[in-house]
């Protein structure tokens, strides 16, 4: 009796909605611009969230950057600064020496013009130490990379971003030819592998000279930058308080911070999190006006159909059945806005994707079960209130609104 009661009402809720169909298509396309807003925009979210991450851990994930001044001031004054003691060469040969830590590379960046002949380049100059293919994982892809020289004397050697080969020699061999950086003369000895881009900085459109030379040709006092390869297995807070301890006896003070990889992905994790669930939040916002839309619908609904309901009351039907034909009405439409807002929201996205491979987007279907479970919530509260006043009818009055 029950199960036909319940098919009774599912038959009635469907026949209902298709004898209304423009009705019907307008609430459920309300609801499915809403889904598809959600969808498309955590895609967009998510999308970015991977690709960041993606990007920030190319180099590897056995990494600890050590940086001079604290990132604490405990509000003193920015004068402090003038007594903080620069990171050294020999702050990171003191570095190397540690337990667990296989190589280091010290780090100053700077711009300048790049020179061969009457071809020029304006771009990014790090000055690293030999280690950087072993460290940040990137590739020669002719020659060779920096040699180990005299710390204190390097040789004018130079090596060679992908870019700025092809922007230099086009299809020449670079190798052996003197070019000028920032003015002075240094020999090419090697070209890199592409590598592309990191958070928006082009590794391609860069070249790299021996680190004291490069803080000669800036007039820098400090390293910007020492960056730890550790050995898989140890804890990099192992590692780190080892580094802090070495540099405070060196320094006789803790000027420097010292930041694990695990540090900064959990930073940046949770900004990106933070991130899609704010766009997703902007469409939810969709999804309330097609619930407004719902309510609206099925108030109609009623007023109109009222001496459809006084009908349903006289031939036995009770205020609880004609509560669930309502609501199950509501259910129903916003289930199949859900559902094609799903389809709509992920083609979207996976077309962006296509045409627009900038744009990284990847669907995450969990929140866009979340979506469509919402939708039928949405659709279930919204379907109450017209449900009960249906219910509440009186069948006399109903049959005479005919």
């Amino acid at each position: 009796m029950v199960v036909m009661i319940l098919r009774d009402i599912i038959r009635l809720s469907f026949s209902s909605l298709v004898s209304q169909r423009l009705r019907s298509f307008l609430t459920i396309l309300g609801i499915a611009v809403g889904i598809a807003s959600v969808v498309l925009l955590t895609s967009i979210g998510e999308g970015v969230h991977r690709f960041t991450l993606a990007e920030f851990t190319q180099f590897g994930t056995n990494l600890i950057g050590i940086n001079p001044g604290r990132t604490t001031t405990f509000g003193t004054s920015g004068a402090i600064i003038n007594t903080i003691r620069p990171l050294s060469i020999a702050d990171e040969e003191a570095l190397k020496r540690i337990p667990g830590v296989l190589e280091t590379v010290s780090v100053v960046q700077g711009n300048g013009p790049v020179e061969f002949f009457k071809n020029s380049r304006r771009t990014t100059i790090l000055g690293v130490g030999p280690a950087v293919p072993k460290v940040w994982q990137m590739r020669v892809l002719k020659g060779r990379f920096l040699p180990v020289d005299d710390s204190s004397a390097p040789r004018s050697y130079v090596v060679l971003g992908s870019k700025v080969k092809e922007e230099l020699f086009r299809e020449n061999n670079p190798l052996g030819q003197v070019v000028r950086v920032a003015g002075e003369r240094y020999r090419v000895i090697g070209v890199m592998e592409s590598k592309g881009q990191m958070l928006g900085f082009d590794l391609d459109d860069a070249v790299y000279i021996p680190a004291q030379r490069a803080m000669s040709l800036f007039n820098q006092q400090s390293l910007m930058e020492i960056d730890l390869l550790y050995q898989t297995g140890l804890e990099s807070k192992t590692i780190a308080e080892r580094a802090k301890r070495i540099l405070v006896s060196r320094h006789g003070t803790e000027d420097f911070t010292i930041t694990t990889q695990e540090e900064m992905l959990k930073v940046l994790g949770s900004v990106l999190d933070i991130l899609t669930a704010a766009v997703g939040g902007l469409g939810a916002i969709s999804l309330l006006v097609g619930g407004v839309g719902i309510v609206t619908i099925m108030t109609i609904a009623v007023n109109e159909r009222t001496p459809e309901i006084g009908l349903l009351r006289a031939i036995g039907a009770d205020r609880r059945q004609i509560l669930l034909l309502f609501i199950g009405e509501a259910v129903v439409l916003a289930a199949a806005g859900g559902l094609a807002g799903l389809v709509i929201g992920a083609g979207i996205a996976w077309l962006l994707g296509v045409f627009v491979p900038a744009l990284p987007t990847h669907t995450p279907w969990l929140y866009a079960l979340y979506a469509e479970i919402l939708a039928v919530v949405i659709g279930l509260l919204a379907g109450v209130l017209p449900a009960r006043t249906a219910a509440g009818l009186n069948p006399v009055d109903a049959l005479r609104a005919e």
